[in-house]
């Protein structure tokens, strides 16, 4: 099963929504700042919690899953944005899809890479802690 493709697109759905999102607020309000902050964290913060189940899950290969899933995120969340802008913001065309599949996609895939890694760590740490209080099996 392609582990990475199913969290890349998960994520990129949440990325590129959340996005468009803050777009479509940033229409009738003019200062975002704390609340595209806010919605980054969330993002960041449910890429550090996924990665850490599956650090405490101990699955295999989970840091190349991981490095593919953000890979997959980062485009897909670039090119569903500028897909999402267009239809339901403003009429975003195909000038901007250049800077969304490079800078933006290497940007969001940044957000969920960072956060997952440290999830991964967090989560194997707790993992042999769990393993060593348990004792060896006889």
């Amino acid at each position: 099963m392609r582990f990475w493709l199913i969290r890349g697109g998960v994520l990129a759905f949440v990325l590129a929504g959340a996005d468009v999102g803050l777009a479509a607020i940033a229409v009738h309000v003019s200062s975002l700042g704390v609340l595209r902050s806010t919605v980054l964290g969330v993002v960041a913060g449910l890429a550090a919690l996924w990665g850490a189940l599956d650090g405490w899950r101990q699955l295999d290969d989970r840091a190349r899953i991981w490095v593919l899933s953000s890979i997959v995120a980062g485009f897909a969340s670039g090119l569903l944005r500028v897909i999402g802008k267009s239809v339901f913001v403003d009429e975003t065309g195909l000038s901007s899809l250049g800077s969304a599949l490079t800078g933006d996609a290497a940007f969001g895939a940044l957000v969920i890479l960072v956060p997952a890694g440290l999830g991964l760590l967090v989560g194997g740490r707790i993992a042999q802690r769990a393993t060593a209080k348990a004792g060896p099996t006889e």
